[in-house]
């Protein structure tokens, strides 16, 4: 069987024909912007669209002869759409901060160890997207009233695809509206909680089910083959745990614009300051850390502060900050995206500056806030009573040697496998199930 893999990540669609978790031929990728104004983080829709046409036109004749589509995900990535389908708002990803006031409501009707125990996760500003929704109803009524589906990205590519209304479990666990730690649907509380009413969610189908084929309008659109069956789709992330092979206590790091370290386990047990959802098929889920700026620190710091500098230089400055081992001379709080598990948003800060402060002095200062942060998740993990596999698999930012930064403070011995395109290939472990 060959399959197209779709992966949309936080900043580039990456496509790529698969037989099993291996790439036939080369691997296309078209980037798109994120927009961002204050707290706000947006994508266009379109931009998304025109990426995977782009994507899937690069790879040929080839796309169009597959048995099957599959697609991973960033996430949350929160859209409302019309009745044809048509979206209402931007896709709002999981660095937007807006919704701060509608979190603590929620939390105050709801409790937090209440919301925590049936959702998984705090309703965190971005992160779980019923604050989203709540922000929009409150202040843009005018789009939310036409709205006829609300649902994250893999929802609204299928909406434009295959005219399916669906989302897969991994996805509706950062919904906000989902009974995640118990795999039961919809949740008439959690819905109540921020007034979402139920008949504009979409059906929660596991990640390899056909949802759906290319319709005619679909094929035009993304320059595919009518007819051809698409699975639900998955959040990257859970599609990497996929490739590196699902157990108890497995670890993947996905190094990207966001660090996002996975734990598997069949049996969740939610923590205020981990994200908890499901993996997207059977009953596994991932207990997560992150980071919400960790690559796209490194980036704010090059663009900001070393536009004169190639990314080559640049990433051999990173390098020799990161074999720096004294106490950097200023601190760095790495919040500039907050916190994805936080009501209350910590922002990024610098202090200790003086007057003979370098730019040197800056990055060795976020380096290594990065390194120690990324090492205190451990512990945190390990706290959920399941053994840590000592064997990580790794994948993102791997050519510029982001995860040498992410895991120098990481005390012990680890291995290290770095898997080209986990995301995208980890979709090759999955086999199409129909309804």
């Amino acid at each position: 069987m060959t399959l197209l893999g779709i992966d949309i990540g936080s900043s580039s669609v990456k496509a790529g024909v698969l037989r099993g978790t291996d790439v036939v031929g080369r691997v296309a990728r078209r980037s798109f912007d994120t927009r961002y104004d204050g707290v706000r983080a947006e994508v266009e829709p379109d931009e998304i669209v025109a990426a995977i046409r782009a994507a899937v036109g690069e790879l040929g004749a080839a796309a169009k002869r597959v048995d099957a589509i599959g697609l991973s995900v960033m996430s949350p990535a929160w859209v409302a759409m019309d009745k044809r389908g048509r979206p209402l708002t931007p896709i709002v990803t999981h660095q937007d901060r807006r919704s701060i006031d509608v979190a603590r409501d929620i939390e105050q009707r709801v409790g937090k160890a209440r919301h925590l125990r049936i959702a998984g996760n705090r309703p965190a500003p971005g992160s779980i997207t019923s604050t989203t929704w709540g922000w929009y109803a409150r202040h843009e009524r005018s789009r939310v009233r036409r709205a006829d589906l609300v649902g994250l990205l893999n929802t609204f590519i299928h909406r434009q695809l295959t005219g399916a209304r669906v989302i897969d479990p991994s996805n509706a666990s950062f919904t906000g509206a989902y009974e995640t730690t118990t795999l039961g649907g919809w949740s008439d509380e959690l819905c109540d909680a921020v007034k979402l009413p139920r008949n504009l969610l979409p059906e929660v189908l596991e990640a390899n089910h056909i949802a759906g084929a290319v319709t005619s309008a679909g094929a035009r659109r993304f320059g595919l083959t009518q007819g051809t069956p698409v699975m639900t789709g998955l959040i990257d992330g859970s599609s990497a745990m996929l490739l590196a092979g699902v157990g108890r206590g497995q670890l993947v790091n996905t190094c990207g614009s966001t660090d996002v370290l996975a734990m598997c386990t069949d049996a969740p047990r939610p923590h205020e300051r981990l994200l908890t959802r499901a993996l997207g098929v059977g009953r596994w889920w991932l207990s997560v850390g992150t980071i919400a700026a960790s690559g796209s620190a490194l980036t704010w710091c090059r663009e900001t502060l070393f536009a004169d500098r190639t990314d080559a230089q640049f990433w051999k400055s990173v390098a020799a900050a990161s074999a720096r081992r004294e106490e950097p001379i200023v601190c760095f709080d790495p919040y500039l995206a907050g916190e994805r598990t936080s009501i209350e948003q910590r922002r990024g800060a610098l202090s200790g500056l003086t007057l003979a402060t370098t730019r040197g002095d800056i990055l060795h200062a976020v380096v290594d806030a990065l390194a120690r942060v990324s090492a205190e998740r451990l512990p945190l993990l390990r706290s959920r009573g399941v053994p840590l596999r000592r064997d990580v698999v790794i994948s993102g930012g791997v050519s510029n040697g982001l995860d040498k930064v992410l895991h120098r403070d990481w005390p012990g011995k680890w291995k290290f496998h770095v898997e080209e395109e986990a995301t995208l290939r980890g979709l090759g472990t999955l086999t199409p199930v129909r309804r």
